[in-house]
């Protein structure tokens, strides 16, 4: 066995270990641990597949910030677990269905798959002198401009989604009106009182 087939091998038996784990562990702490390993395991298969750019991407991303902050929040916020895993109990049957039904589109899928004679188009042809952080950057912005940009309203629209999601207003804080106070007299804002030398209010 070659060192790129064992190298590959090692990362691909990693990815899919830290995965089932991320999914099968206990304790959340643990599960994004795991997580940061199948981070790491795809980069390494990234960087055996030549595409440097793409593996310290997801590097700096996905593990510097996204599973940090993960751990972050995991460790910090006093989550009871075990009331999530009993309500999410109730939903186990519409789970099942809904991953039976995935399931089968993906059999469908693969089961009628043909590979083409000539996979491999001219624009892959003329990119193949090119860089990879080039070509991807062609690909991206030039060749799937709209699909990169509909990539990123969507994840706006998610975003701007759970923060309405999850917005709670609680009744028993005063808050500040601020159209009230851009709309307030001047004249009935403020009264003057004329304080008598030796006297109170």
């Amino acid at each position: 066995m070659s060192v790129f087939a064992f190298t590959f091998y090692l990362f691909a038996i990693s990815t899919i270990v830290g995965g089932l784990f991320t999914v099968i562990s206990r304790n959340p702490v643990h599960s994004v641990l795991w997580l940061i390993l199948a981070f790491l395991s795809s980069a390494g298969l990234f960087v055996t597949l030549g595409a440097e750019f793409i593996a310290m991407l997801l590097m700096i991303v996905y593990v510097g910030a996204v599973a940090v902050l993960f751990l972050f929040v995991v460790m910090m916020l006093d989550v009871d677990f075990a009331e999530l895993k009993a309500e999410m109990a109730k939903y186990m049957p519409l789970a099942l269905l809904i991953g039976v039904v995935i399931i089968m589109q993906l059999a469908l899928a693969f089961g009628t798959w043909e590979f083409a004679e000539h996979a491999a188009d001219n624009s892959a042809t003329a990119m193949s002198d090119l860089d990879n952080t080039t070509a991807l950057g062609l690909l991206i912005y030039d060749k799937y401009i709209m699909l990169f940009q509909l990539a990123g309203l969507i994840l706006l629209v998610a975003m701007i989604g759970a923060i309405v999601l999850t917005l709670r207003h609680r009744v028993d804080i005063k808050r500040q009106n601020v159209v009230a106070q851009m709309h307030r007299d001047p004249a009935k804002a403020m009264e003057l009182k004329d304080v008598k030398p030796g006297q109170g209010l």
